[in-house]
């Protein structure tokens, strides 16, 4: 991840695991909580790819495991939010740009779903079982429902600043910014070959049929 990135990346985690604790972790509501870092999380890793969202959502999981009231073992959500900033970084459109609301909605569903598995999967292994008496099913509704009613408010606006406040200044001038307006290298490597091929190519055949007797 690039390092201008960072200081963006770093207001955006902390803004979501501020509202996280002290906003949505207080409001009791039936079932899951709406986990606002982990749209954070995906946000991010929509723009800056697997590695990026990979590193984010470590470092983003390994706060909330820090920030009180954590009654968790320390790392359990830092491993859920890697895997799930990486999985939406595969899935990451052209340039960092969603061209449809429906496709990051399917990607916040697939995120809310397999990381409420995945995070009652881990605290099964080092015994926690809150998931079994509360429900399971239960909760994975409730976080996908949670999830997908604020994700239109929280998931473009967060690719929106990533996209406009993280980005490199040189390659961002050079086009080859992963969310630069450029057409990348390999693209401009074809155009430029094609543009200077041509001419050349019928030169020297014209050459070739001037020399034949």
């Amino acid at each position: 991840m690039r390092l201008a990135r960072i200081p963006v990346t770093a207001v955006l985690v902390l803004l979501g695991l501020i509202l996280q604790v002290s906003v949505f972790g207080r409001l009791q509501l039936p079932g899951a909580t709406p986990d606002i870092l982990l749209l954070v999380v995906v946000g991010l890793a929509m723009v800056y790819g697997p590695t990026g969202g990979c590193l984010v959502g470590f470092a983003a999981g390994l706060l909330a495991d820090l920030a009180p009231p954590s009654d968790h073992a320390i790392g359990r959500y830092a491993l859920v939010l890697c895997l799930m900033g990486y999985a939406a970084g595969l899935l990451r459109p052209d340039h960092g740009r969603q061209r449809s609301v429906s496709g990051a909605l399917l990607v916040v569903a697939a995120a809310a779903v397999a990381s409420t598995l995945l995070y009652a999967m881990v605290g099964a292994l080092v015994g926690d079982t809150a998931a079994r008496h509360v429900g399971l099913g239960s909760l994975v509704l409730t976080a996908l429902l949670y999830d997908l009613l604020l994700a239109p408010f929280v998931v473009p606006a967060v690719m929106l600043i990533g996209r406009r406040f993280g980005r490199d200044p040189v390659a961002a001038a050079t086009g080859d910014d992963e969310g630069g307006p450029g057409l990348g290298t390999l693209s401009r490597y074809r155009t430029t070959r094609e543009a200077s091929s041509g001419p050349s190519y019928k030169k020297r055949r014209s050459l070739g049929f001037a020399k034949r007797p």
